[in-house]
């Protein structure tokens, strides 16, 4: 697979995993707010519409009550990871805007026209982003949107969305955001690139899929 489509087959679950980009101050000043980005709020009703979104997007795929339950216990940490993700939109077009990166519905169409093809139609991408990504079909365009910034941000700053310079650009504009993450959610080491859940060590750990795919 040429690398640039690799590339954004991937970025989605890289977000998920992806450390250093998220810091907590882990007070209350935020009543109501799963985040605050920007001086903006991520509502926690917000953030349960999208997780709404996708659960009915995964009910609807999976007629079987057991294989639902199977769904439900392999996506048990759905609703920090579509936080992560929402938070993680911000900082990416943040980033794409200190560089005067903008991406046009056409490019969005015609990148969702490739990926259609190569998973055998609208329906198979769709059930595609939803597995693996857990993007709901009706936010589909939107992460395509987010996957051609990336693209664009890499491209400009002469590397790709595996390096260090890439992520070091999110990693700044994350800094300008001033990002406040609800404690409940958890909260990132910073130094260790990894995630640090407050309080709630029941909670599964995200496995990378965006280190298995690299690896594969």
């Amino acid at each position: 697979m040429h690398r640039r489509r690799r590339t954004a087959l991937v970025l989605s679950a890289a977000i998920v995993a992806a450390g250093p980009l998220l810091t907590a101050c882990g007070n209350d000043a935020h009543p109501g707010a799963a985040a605050v980005v920007g001086g903006q709020r991520i509502t926690v009703s917000q953030l349960q519409d999208r997780v709404d979104e996708v659960r009915q997007a995964q009910r609807a795929a999976v007629s079987d009550p057991a294989q639902y339950q199977q769904v439900l216990t392999s996506t048990s940490s759905l609703t920090r990871d579509t936080l992560h993700n929402m938070v993680l939109d911000r900082v990416l077009h943040r980033a794409a805007q200190d560089e005067g990166i903008s991406v046009t519905r056409n490019e969005v169409q015609k990148m969702r026209a490739g990926l259609e093809q190569q998973a055998g139609g609208a329906k198979g991408l769709e059930m595609a982003w939803l597995q693996k990504f857990g993007i709901a079909p009706s936010r589909l365009d939107d992460n395509l949107r987010l996957q051609l910034e990336a693209q664009k941000l890499a491209a400009k700053l002469g590397t790709d969305t595996t390096q260090p310079a890439f992520w070091n650009a999110l990693s700044q504009a994350s800094r300008e955001l001033h990002i406040d993450l609800n404690p409940r959610y958890g909260s990132w080491d910073v130094q260790k690139s990894g995630r640090v859940d407050a309080k709630t060590p029941w909670v599964r750990e995200v496995t990378s899929a965006g280190s298995q795919q690299q690896t594969a």
